[in-house]
Parts: structure tokens; sequence; C-alpha cells
């Protein structure tokens, strides 16, 4: 009797087995429109990024224009350590501490 489940057993995993090697595998039709489809994917991302990269491009000489922008500035602006300094020795020589 349990030899006879054995070979019950193995027959089932055989048929299980070939049918699930012949389940697997699709038409061609399926196959070239899931192609078509896939290869049209990649064209709208080769696009997208595409046009991201000319996008980063602007973005990187705005940035660029601005560092001389402010660079520029900084320049022209005055340094207030003297000024500062000054303040601070007034207040040590003229202002009375509680």
């Amino acid at each position: 009797m349990k030899k006879l489940w054995n070979i019950l057993l193995a027959i089932g995993a055989v048929i299980v087995g070939i049918f699930a090697l012949t389940a697997g595998r699709g038409n061609k039709k399926q196959f070239k429109k899931d192609l078509k489809d896939n290869k049209n994917k990649i064209k709208d991302i080769k696009k997208k990024t595409k046009k991201a990269k000319q996008e980063k491009k602007k973005i990187e000489e705005k940035i660029v224009e601005q560092d001389v922008k402010i660079k520029e500035t900084k320049d022209k602006v005055k340094s207030t350590k003297s000024a500062k300094k000054t303040i601070s020795d007034f207040e040590k020589k003229y202002r009375s501490k509680k």
C-alpha cells in the first residue's frame, strides 16, 4: 500500500511538473506585444532623461552666475571687524560694571 501511494505521488508530481513547464510559456504574439511595449517605455524614459539633463545644465549655469554675483557683492561690502573691536573697547572702558 505504501508503494502504491509513492507511485501515485510520483505520477502526480510528474504531471504537475509538465503542467508548470507548459503553463509558463506564452505565445509569440503576446511576447512581441510585450517587447514592443518595453521598447516604447525605454524610448519614453530616454526622452525624459534627456530633458532632465538639459534642465540640470541650465540650473548649473544659473548656480555659477549666482556664485559670481555673490562673490562680487561680498567684495563690495566693507569688513566690520574694526568697528566691532572699537565698540567692544569702548564698552570695556566706559560702561560701568554692575
